[in-house]
């Protein structure tokens, strides 16, 4: 599938790390989501129900992300994805990817990030 829609440099402030001090102070995320489906439908007819909406989609990481905890940014991608695929019947794959911009390493780096690509099984 090569029609896409992607969602990015969605920030959030979320809880999520293995240390005491990222559980308890919290930092900022950045996610990107590329949801792929056949987009045709939507961009013949300019019908919102004929493909889907990134609002909802927007709202859906942003609960997770700043509701939830986890210890691993991997664990956080990996729940992004399964929600995207399970709340959105139309989107056939996904791919997420979270960064951390400040993470606790002795050394200069821009972040760590983790991406993830899940199909919808038929």
């Amino acid at each position: 599938m090569t029609d896409r829609i992607t969602l990015k440099g969605m920030a959030f402030y979320g809880y999520h790390g293995v240390l005491r001090e990222e559980k308890s102070l919290g930092q900022r995320f950045l996610v990107d989501v590329t949801v792929y489906l056949d987009l045709a439908p939507a961009g013949e007819s300019d019908n919102l129900l004929k493909g889907v909406d990134y609002a909802e989609i927007y709202h859906t990481v942003k609960i997770l992300v700043e509701g939830e905890r986890f210890d691993l940014i991997e664990a956080l991608a990996e729940r992004i994805a399964a929600e995207v695929l399970t709340g959105f019947p139309r989107v056939d794959q996904v791919t997420v990817t979270v960064t951390k911009p400040e993470v606790p390493i002795p050394g200069i780096l821009e972040g760590v990030q983790v991406e993830v690509t899940r199909r919808r099984s038929r």
